[in-house]
Parts: structure tokens; sequence; C-alpha cells
């Protein structure tokens, strides 16, 4: 994160992370679609023969709040195939908070659970604890047949801390609840590291709300 608190401006760097094919590129897709023009850059993605990210994705968003706080968010993808893990290392330097995107097939259960603790090697590489990091947990492909069932994931989720989200990214549904979740959990644990609602005054409840207005809410339902 970068703070200027003479200019009122925040820097943010947000991960989507994942197992391969998960749809982590969809989410940035349909979160591009569903911004205001106003607000989001261009969606830069690599990508190889097979439609599978090489590098990454980025997705840079800017938003000026009511109080006149400037953000600036820096959405990244992570490749998830396990030959370019040196770069899912480095994509996660400097990360202010993960979302993992699992795929909710029961064929994938074992790569899902790969990833995730490739996540946590990979944080720990970079100086980085799971366990103080924000990140939410979003099962995807919630449409596909032979997925793990809705009271299968709610038992996951009393079971875990992270904040858990169903969706179906191709139709953007559950993609903006996952992103503002996420957007949630990073500024209360910066606000409590760097007290920003005292300095800026602004109260999270105000900045999210600041934020969703943002998002067409037409195009989500459509």
């Amino acid at each position: 994160m970068q703070i200027d608190f003479e200019k009122r401006e925040i820097q943010l760097k947000v991960v989507y992370y994942g197992p391969a094919l998960s749809g982590k590129t969809t989410n940035l897709v349909a979160i591009h679609r569903i911004s205001a023009p106003s607000t989001c850059g261009h969606l830069m993605t690599l990508d190889t023969r097979d439609d599978r990210t090489l590098f990454f994705d980025l997705l840079p968003m800017h938003f000026e709040t009511d109080s006149g706080l400037s953000i600036t968010i820096k959405v990244f993808t992570v490749p998830g195939q396990v030959m370019h893990n040196a770069t899912r290392r480095l994509v996660l330097q400097g990360a202010d908070s993960v979302a993992f995107i699992a795929d909710s097939q029961v064929s994938e259960t074992m790569a899902n659970r790969e990833s995730f603790l490739d996540l946590k090697h990979n944080l720990k590489e970079n100086g980085l604890d799971i366990k103080g990091m924000p990140v939410v947990i979003q099962f995807n492909k919630r449409d596909l047949p032979n997925v793990r069932s809705d009271a299968e994931i709610d038992s996951l989720t009393s079971k875990g801390r992270e904040p858990v989200f169903k969706a179906v990214a191709t139709r953007g549904e559950g993609v903006i609840e996952t992103f503002m979740g996420l957007l949630r959990l990073t500024w209360e644990r910066l606000d409590a590291w760097h007290d920003l609602e005292g300095k800026f005054q602004v109260s999270g409840d105000r900045l999210l709300e600041s934020l969703s207005r943002q998002f067409s809410i037409t195009d989500r339902e459509a």
C-alpha cells in the first residue's frame, strides 16, 4: 500500500489467486464490464496459445470518494499452471489482499487445495503471513454439473476464517460481491494498522458505499 496523506491518496494492490482455469481472469473481465468507464483503465491481458494467462492480468481502477479521498486499486491475476510459480511469487510482492478463486467442480478439489497451499508458501517467501493477510475465497462455476454442494461449502465456511462467496463469473454473479467483500476486509485491516479512518475522516461503510455506486447494478441484474 502507498499512502499520501497530504494529497489524500491511497494506492492498493489486490491479487486474484487460484488454480488454472478457475475463473480469475473471468472475474476481472466482469469487474471491468460492470465498472463505470470513468473509474476503470484498460484490462491488460497476456495469454498463451491455449488461452491461459501466461504472466498476469492487470485492471487499474481509480475512485474518488464523497470525502475527497482518492483510491487507486491495481487488480492482478496470476497464472495457475504449476510451471509459473516464480511469476505467482513475483506478482504477490507488495499485495495488500488476496481473492482466492476456487473451482467448484468436485474433480478440482485437489487442484484447489494445492493452489491454496501454494499461496501460503509464496506469501511466506515474500515475508507475508496468510494469517495477517486479508483473504476471501470465491467458489466459482456454480452453474456446472458435479460441483460441491452449497451445504458442503457452507460447512467449509463455518470452519475457516475467510469470508466465502459463491459465483458464476461468466454471468457476473457473485463477482462484485467478492470484490467488495475483499475491499471491506482490506480496509478494516489497513485501518487497524494505520488509523485510516481517523487520518482521512472517512468510515469504512461510507467508503464502500461510495465505491459501490461505481458499478452498474442494472448490468449486474441483466
